[in-house]
């Protein structure tokens, strides 16, 4: 392997511990998470996937962690970018192009697991699809409890609709009845 284009790969992945979301920047949320954040929390949560569902866990890690590794080129692109899906789409499959391009053999895996996830065929692909979704309705919880701004985020919340694991869906439910709780005590104290 190129030692060079190693150094390079650390530098591009390196930057994604300082990007922020896009989504939170827009909301005005303070101190919000990077993308490197996002990706960590989608990684640890691939340790509950149950072993009895034949999900390939290694997989699910590593497209966790390999989802958004583009946006270290193209930034974060969200719908209110204004760039349309195929666009976003063929950006960020030529920055992996790029950034695989680097890693030698092994760019060639982590580019096929990239695309698997794109194309959201694959048992592990929605799984992660779902973790994605999971980890916004969260960490958009996480802002409005600690800003103290119940429902101003309400928004992120939609993704729970678009969650099909069952286990997933079961936690977003759980995470939606706690945020519901915490808004309606607020509003009561008022």
């Amino acid at each position: 392997m190129d030692i060079k284009k190693l150094q390079e790969f650390m530098e591009l992945v390196g930057r994604l511990k300082h990007m922020k979301r896009t989504g939170w920047v827009h909301k005005n949320v303070s101190d919000p998470e990077t993308i490197a954040g996002h990706m960590y929390r989608m990684a640890i949560l691939s340790f509950l996937v149950n072993n009895d569902e034949n999900l390939d866990t290694v997989k699910i890690m590593q497209m966790s962690l390999i989802h958004d590794l583009a946006e270290c080129i193209v930034g974060d692109i969200t719908p209110h970018c204004g760039i349309p899906p195929d666009v976003k789409h063929k950006l960020e499959d030529e920055a992996m192009e790029n950034i695989c391009k680097l890693l030698g053999d092994r760019g060639l895996t982590i580019l096929e697991i990239f695309r698997e996830y794109e194309k959201q065929e694959t048992p592990e692909a929605k799984y992660v699809k779902d973790l994605d979704r999971l980890d916004l309705i969260m960490q958009a919880y996480e802002y409005e409890k600690r800003d103290n701004i119940p429902g101003k985020l309400e928004e992120f919340f939609s993704a729970n609709g678009k969650i099909g694991h069952p286990f997933i869906k079961k936690l977003a439910s759980e995470i939606t009845a706690t945020r519901q709780a915490l808004c309606s005590n607020s509003t009561s104290s008022i």
